[in-house]
């Protein structure tokens, strides 16, 4: 049965999921716990976190699993690893993404690099949860779509959800790999709501999902961009013009087989990245087109991103950055001729 919940109410659901099923879940961050567990003080709830994600954990399974740390990324970030190494199977809440400077090292060259460096020997079953994006005025320095940076590290997998159901199954599979996740969470899709079935489920790692079938030209976006691409399909549609939107899910690793597919139904293929273009997924996404799809393109492949630059705090400069519906088709027209 499915019923239409938030995005943010299905990752509450995965993580109670998770926890209750195996006993060495344990969460861990910057206020998920909150006040909670001060009886002195009346408090038995959890804070749950910037987004309330994590609320209600703390009253079910106590502060030994569900823990408050300082202020201090690089702090919990290596207990997370080092928990993660002793058999537990850690949920690390980063705020934002972009904090991720200040706890890189555990990450890049501790969680990413230790299975390989002990033959395979050690595990790092780690999940990072972490919040991407612009479009909620939160300025430069909260806005940033850093999942580039992860995506690029050998040994870390990242994976960001479009809704909630594959934000639900998606996390589920997260927790329960034996390699350290990047679980990103596009805060302007935190409040959406969509079908999410009942129960425990997992949407497997690794594997792109076609939304919408075409035949004319390829969409594929991430994350938020998914909807951009959606909609761009369906003013497309109103010029007779059938646009198919793939959407990736997982950026690491990279369904290389369904980008390879939609193209070659398509020939044309627009790719959507909320992200700066130099580096980024857009560029990755386009470059394995041509390596290994050159003969399928009937039209150069187009990059629908942001701007090379730091995300503005006005509203009005701020909807100007982000991709829009509109370029997207700009773009498909451009293919089409």
């Amino acid at each position: 049965m499915e019923r239409d919940i938030p995005m943010l109410f299905a990752i509450n659901e995965a993580l109670h999921l998770a926890m209750e099923s195996d006993p060495d879940v344990i969460v861990l961050g910057e206020d998920v716990a909150g006040g909670g567990g001060r009886k002195d003080q009346g408090i038995e709830e959890a804070w749950g976190g910037i987004m309330g994600a994590t609320r209600g954990l703390l009253k079910r399974f106590g502060p030994e699993r569900v823990r408050d740390t300082p202020i201090s990324e690089m702090g919990f970030m290596g207990a997370a690893v080092g928990a993660a190494l002793t058999g537990l199977r850690p949920v690390a809440e980063l705020m934002f993404i972009d904090f991720i400077g200040v706890c890189l090292d555990p990450l890049l060259n501790q969680a990413a690099k230790l299975r390989y460096m002990f033959g395979g020997k050690a595990r790092v079953p780690l999940t990072v949860r972490t919040s991407t994006g612009a479009g909620l005025r939160s300025a430069a320095q909260h806005s940033q779509s850093l999942y580039w940076m992860t995506t690029g590290i050998p040994g870390l997998k990242t994976v960001i959800p479009s809704n909630p159901a594959d934000a639900k199954g998606l996390l589920l599979a997260a927790i329960r790999d034996d390699d350290p996740v990047v679980f990103c969470e596009p805060k302007s899709l935190m409040f959406v709501s969509g079908p999410v079935p009942e129960g425990d489920y997992t949407v497997p790692l690794g594997k792109a999902a076609v939304v919408r079938e075409g035949s004319d030209v390829s969409l594929v976006g991430f994350g938020r961009t998914v909807q951009t691409a959606l909609q761009a399909a369906e003013l497309l549609a109103r010029d007779g013009v059938s646009a198919e939107v793939l959407d990736l899910r997982s950026l690491q690793p990279l369904d290389e087989e369904a980008v390879l597919t939609t193209l070659g139904r398509t020939g044309r293929l627009v790719v959507v990245d909320e992200a700066p273009p130099r580096c980024g997924i857009a560029s990755d996404v386009a470059a394995l087109c041509v390596g290994k799809g050159f003969d399928l393109l009937n039209a150069p492949v187009r990059r629908v991103t942001a701007p090379h630059a730091p995300v503005p705090f006005s509203p009005v400069l701020e909807d100007a950055y982000l991709p829009s519906a509109e370029a997207v088709v700009a773009a498909a027209r451009a293919q089409l001729g």
